[in-house]
């Protein structure tokens, strides 16, 4: 049984530091990309980073310079250390393989006040 499972969001001030973490079982974790896609309240789901099988780093636009994504393919976690926050990366964050077939996480909630 496949299973992602996303942890460490919450509320956060403009200007502050989260880091989500994903823990996946059930894959052969370390032959998948993996991402992070962000949902917000009445807009699509979208890409915010992903990491190659070999660690090699992708951003949004947005996310450049704030936030960075790791893996750790023996303990089978993707992590995303997100700094400097901004109210407009406020939504459910979800930890997502970006193989076939696609597998994702129930996500974890990011808000962020102004």
């Amino acid at each position: 049984q496949v299973q992602l499972v996303e942890s460490g969001g919450g509320l956060v001030q403009a200007g502050g530091s989260l880091r989500l973490s994903c823990a996946v079982s059930g894959i052969i974790f370390s032959a998948n990309i993996m991402g992070w896609y962000r949902q917000a309240p009445g807009k699509q789901r979208e890409l915010v980073a992903h990491i190659t099988e070999v660690g090699s780093a992708h951003y949004q636009e947005s996310a450049k310079g704030r936030f960075t994504i790791f893996r750790d393919n023996a303990k089978h976690t993707v992590d995303l250390q997100m700094n400097s926050l901004k109210p407009e990366d406020s939504g459910i964050y979800y930890c997502q393989t970006m193989g076939i077939p696609t597998y994702r996480g129930q996500g974890t909630q990011v808000t962020v006040s102004s």
